[in-house]
């Protein structure tokens, strides 16, 4: 894997072994592996969330410096162009049009950064929504697993093979 200079592309599993810290609160009728890996794919959907929305401010940040090139070209044009209008009413008449150029460029610049930012955040929430959806399921299943067992007078770790008739 190539390396990256988003703060986001870190592997967080490398900290600390959950299933060792968790052999120590073995619940009946709770899987530790199945919590584990929930929780880890509950991390991985937070850091690619956090990725989306580091890029789109990345993006954001570099067209608000497209906007200043711009602008500072424009400046340097108009005052060239400022100097070169020959009578006062000259000079006022480019002024309101420039003033006026100038506003409509700025509206219509934030209005660009600001779908940029609403854009970014909606995938980023995207991502988070998608995984909440999935730990829902997951937890749905879960207890329907665990209900099965329960009503079956099985527990949580017992074999597969053996598994309560329904009724």
């Amino acid at each position: 894997m190539a390396k990256s200079n988003n703060p986001f592309d870190y592997d967080f599993s490398v900290m600390f072994d959950m299933n060792k810290m968790l052999e120590q609160y073995k619940v009946p009728g709770v899987e530790m592996d199945k919590m584990v890996e929930a929780q880890r794919k509950n991390i991985e959907a937070i850091t690619a969330a956090n990725k989306v929305a580091y890029e789109g401010v990345q993006a954001i940040a570099q067209r608000q410096m497209e906007i200043l090139r711009q602008s500072m070209t424009e400046a340097s044009k108009t005052m060239q162009e400022l100097a070169a209008a020959g009578t006062p009413e000259d000079r006022m008449a480019k002024q309101a049009e420039i003033m006026k150029k100038a506003f409509e460029t700025a509206l219509s610049n934030m209005k660009e950064l600001a779908e940029m930012g609403a854009k970014s955040n909606t995938e980023a929430m995207e991502t988070i929504n998608k995984r909440v959806a999935e730990s829902l399921d997951e937890v749905r299943s879960a207890v329907q697993t665990a209900a099965k067992e329960a009503a079956g007078g099985g527990t949580a770790g017992s074999s597969k093979s053996g598994g309560a008739s329904k009724s």
